[in-house]
């Protein structure tokens, strides 16, 4: 495995799940991304900057990072632009459809011990590992 990284992966985790419980405890509210940006469409005003702040958090965060410690991680995007489109679309119905996403029902919501969150998780989590399989090893792609 060239790629694991158990020490920055906890690290990350961990920073991961601190956000959200302090969003959640200070705000109120669940970090789940898809709904951030769908608030962005029908909230007030003041929800609407509130989570453009946070967007904004999630994009300036990773550059101030790697500006402040020179760590750039190498970054490859294999499929192309029809490929990543389809896949956008089939994530932003799915998360419509399960009402959230991965952040949202698997940090958040498990962390509060929601049943539907656990189910959402692992529904995600099989079919991820299922469609990786059936990519990779039975057709090739």
């Amino acid at each position: 495995m060239e790629n694991f990284t158990p020490f920055t992966s906890l690290a990350g985790g961990a920073l991961i799940g601190l956000s959200a419980g302090l969003y959640i405890v200070l705000n109120g509210r669940i970090a789940g991304i898809s709904g951030v940006i769908g608030g962005l469409i029908n909230g007030t005003a003041k929800q609407k900057a509130e989570r453009l702040a946070f967007i904004a958090g999630l994009v300036i965060g990773p550059v101030i990072l790697a500006l402040v410690s020179g760590y750039r991680p190498p970054i490859t995007v294999d499929a192309n632009l029809p490929v990543l489109v389809l896949a956008g679309l089939l994530v932003g119905y799915g998360t419509n459809l399960g009402s959230g996403c991965t952040s949202g029902h698997g940090i958040c919501g498990l962390a509060r011990f929601s049943p539907r969150s656990l189910a959402a998780t692992l529904a995600f989590m099989g079919t991820g590992l299922l469609t990786t399989f059936v990519m990779r090893h039975l057709i090739g792609f």
